[in-house]
């Protein structure tokens, strides 16, 4: 089969697209013919060297595919050869088959094309167990959404109105602010402009905004901490920006507000349930027309890296795929 191949931490344009053997699923897994595999920031940051989980070499980067079930292990009872699935294979998804556990391996929602179902597993249940079980955003409150046209920011404000929350978000172009008002935004304020965070003061009557989910980091982690209201809880879900934050004590006291870590990888690891229990979740929520994940872009298999450079300079609205055959 194809793979994509990291032999040593590179760019994503110095992988090799290499023919190696179709791997053989273990008793708790499944193989996936894969029709398509979404990418993410943090594959870049993986496949550099710059991410938290070091995989040895080679590997093969991605970790959210939709596909056909090919092959099952002797302990998987709920899918079957034939069956149109998605999956989090946390590697290997960048290639035409991949394995993934079997607890990590749901049906594909009805309604859904391939490209669309891969586009929704890991940014969704990151947003879902941000604005849920971190924060426990409530109706009516009002949350502020960075990054509001990638694809975490996408699910975010789903999600967010769902939930009955009133959602600012912020983005860097016309485009892209428009792309957060065509997700459900209320409000879409360009965070290049800084007079940003008195914009979110007025909208928000002067109180400040409840839940800040950043995505980014630096500078506007920094600003987000002048516009939250009392009892506000600001979600770290990463840093895309490149420079980790710090915040004051004396801010975090005076305003009474939270600090709250959205590390989803190692809450499922060590609270597997919660994997199905949010798919049941944004299966409904799918269903009901709350959510949709938006494609942006698809590229083939063997484009690949120049998909992964275009998400590098946020050219992607929504989430980016790659599509196999």
């Amino acid at each position: 089969m194809k793979s994509w191949q990291v032999h040593a931490f590179c760019e994503p344009e110095q992988m090799t697209l290499d023919d190696i053997p179709v791997p053989e699923p273990g008793p708790a897994e499944v193989r996936i013919r894969n029709h398509a595999a979404a990418l993410n920031f943090f594959d870049i940051l993986q496949i550099q060297g710059k991410y938290q989980i070091r995989p040895p070499f080679p590997f093969t980067p991605g970790a959210e595919v939709s596909g056909i079930v090919d092959a099952v292990g002797a302990e998987v009872k709920h899918v079957f050869p034939g069956d149109p699935v998605t999956a989090m294979t946390h590697n290997g998804a960048f290639a035409e088959y991949s394995l993934a556990a079997a607890d990590r391996t749901f049906h594909m929602i009805a309604g859904m094309d391939f490209p669309e179902a891969a586009a929704m597993p890991v940014v969704y249940h990151t947003s879902y167990f941000a604005l849920h079980r971190r924060a426990g955003l409530a109706h009516r409150e009002w949350l502020l959404v960075h990054a509001g046209a990638s694809g975490v920011g996408m699910s975010a404000i789903q999600i967010g109105k769902a939930y009955g929350a009133q959602v600012i978000a912020t983005a860097g172009s016309q485009a892209k602010l428009d792309f957060c008002l065509a997700q459900g935004a209320d409000y879409a304020l360009p965070y290049t402009d800084p007079g940003w965070v008195e914009r979110v003061k007025e909208i928000t009557g002067g109180r400040g905004v409840d839940v800040v989910y950043d995505p980014v980091g630096g500078e506007v982690f920094d600003l987000s901490t002048r516009c939250m209201a009392g009892e506000g809880r600001m979600l770290v879900i990463g840093f895309a920006s490149g420079r980790i934050p710090n915040v004051p004590a004396n801010r975090i006291l005076l305003k009474d507000i939270s600090i709250v870590g959205v590390h989803w990888g190692q809450y499922v690891a060590q609270h597997p349930e919660f994997l199905s229990h949010t798919h049941e979740v944004l299966t409904a929520m799918y269903l009901g027309g709350q959510i949709h994940p938006v494609v942006g872009k698809a590229f083939r298999l063997e484009d690949a890296p120049a998909g992964l450079r275009e998400l590098a300079e946020r050219k992607i609205l929504g989430k980016a795929v790659v599509v196999m055959g």
